[in-house]
């Protein structure tokens, strides 16, 4: 199991993200991706998949269109852990 990480710990590592933000009504992180059509937009989401099998650590994710909204948190932690953090590098390496 994996640890929470604490508020500071979160507001640190959050810094080295490029647009994501924490979710005001849970312990995640979450952004949005735009994109030039439905296909690009699933050709992200097929890469993300990818990882997340490789790491055993799924996004949630929600898409329309050019639009993929992807929240972050570690459900067996009850929150954010480094796997988080690890998976949101990984698909900021995508863009």
């Amino acid at each position: 199991m994996v640890d929470r990480l604490s508020d500071p710990q979160v507001e640190t590592a959050l810094k080295a993200l490029e647009g994501w933000t924490v979710c005001l009504d849970r312990h995640a992180i979450q952004k949005i991706f735009k994109f030039k059509s439905f296909s690009e937009a699933w050709g992200f989401m097929n890469k993300i998949a990818v990882f997340a099998e490789e790491m055993d650590h799924h996004p949630e994710w929600f898409n329309v269109y050019n639009r993929v909204e992807i929240t972050l948190t570690t459900h067996d932690a009850g929150g954010l852990s480094e796997l988080d953090f690890a998976l949101a590098e990984k698909i900021e390496g995508l863009i």
